[in-house]
């Protein structure tokens, strides 16, 4: 039998950049790390290289190519995917420009609430990689469909310290917390991740989150900034990633926050 020849198409990423891609797609590198687990989860033969921080599954053995603000690009192009896989937040334009530059197809996703994580990871997967949505992805948006019932809490979520910072307005993370019942006691400031004085950062706050990622909170060092405040050590991935952690992630950080309120009073 003739081989199928291969079939060039052009498609429109999340910022509306036409990308051309070659089908089928056979060799992909992940610069997010959850778009990378939602590959390897789904498509694993497609991936043949992510970033250091690409961290789940815990299995996951492909090349790593630096991190997700400084990734290797002349090993990228030297490895010639079909497409790489990029976010506007996580990864910087000019390494996108860069590749592009050097002709490998880029794909970038923005993805700031759920009802964006959604769509976007769907037309990831039929438009530019060419297979079919994951069952895991419309298990996911089921789970986070039904409205949170109980008490709105004032909360804040550190994602550094020295200086603070914190989860603002316009995120992934704050729409998330939105729909755990939260309000971010910040989120009425113009940044979205903005720096916030010692003094400040207890003001009005009924809980404090601590995950674990991007700035490694423990059980010594984070809660001791909140006393007399409810404390939440979580998984940073459940709060932040956008895919196949989305299906058990409303569950466990539910459950967390249950946690840490009932053991303070």
């Amino acid at each position: 039998m003739n081989a199928v020849p291969p079939q060039r198409i052009s498609s429109t990423d999340d910022l509306g950049g036409e990308v051309p891609i070659v089908r089928p797609v056979r060799r992909v590198v992940s610069l997010v790390p959850s778009i990378t687990e939602s590959l390897a989860v789904t498509c694993p033969e497609l991936l043949v290289a992510a970033t250091q921080w690409c961290t789940h599954p815990a299995d996951l053995s492909v090349e790593r190519v630096r991190g997700t603000k400084n990734p290797n690009i002349r090993r990228i192009v030297e490895l010639a995917p079909d497409l790489v896989l990029c976010n506007q937040e996580e990864n910087r334009r000019r390494d996108v420009e860069r590749l592009r530059e050097a002709g490998i197809p880029v794909w970038v996703t923005k993805i700031e609430t759920l009802d964006d994580a959604f769509p976007s990871l769907t037309r990831l997967f039929v438009e530019a990689l060419g297979v079919s949505a994951p069952s895991w992805l419309a298990e996911a948006e089921k789970v986070w469909s039904t409205p949170t019932s109980g008490p709105v809490r004032a909360a804040v979520i550190p994602i550094w310290r020295k200086p603070w910072m914190v989860v603002g307005r316009d995120t992934f993370t704050g729409d998330l917390a939105r729909r755990l019942g939260l309000r971010l006691v910040h989120a009425d400031r113009p940044e979205r991740y903005p720096r916030v004085a010692e003094d400040e950062l207890t003001r009005g706050v009924e809980l404090a989150i601590l995950p674990d990622e991007p700035y490694v909170f423990t059980e010594t060092d984070g809660p001791e900034a909140f006393p007399g405040i409810p404390v939440a050590l979580v998984e940073g991935r459940g709060l932040t990633w956008y895919g196949p952690s989305l299906v058990t992630a409303r569950d466990t950080l539910t459950r967390q926050i249950a946690a840490a309120t009932t053991d303070h009073r």
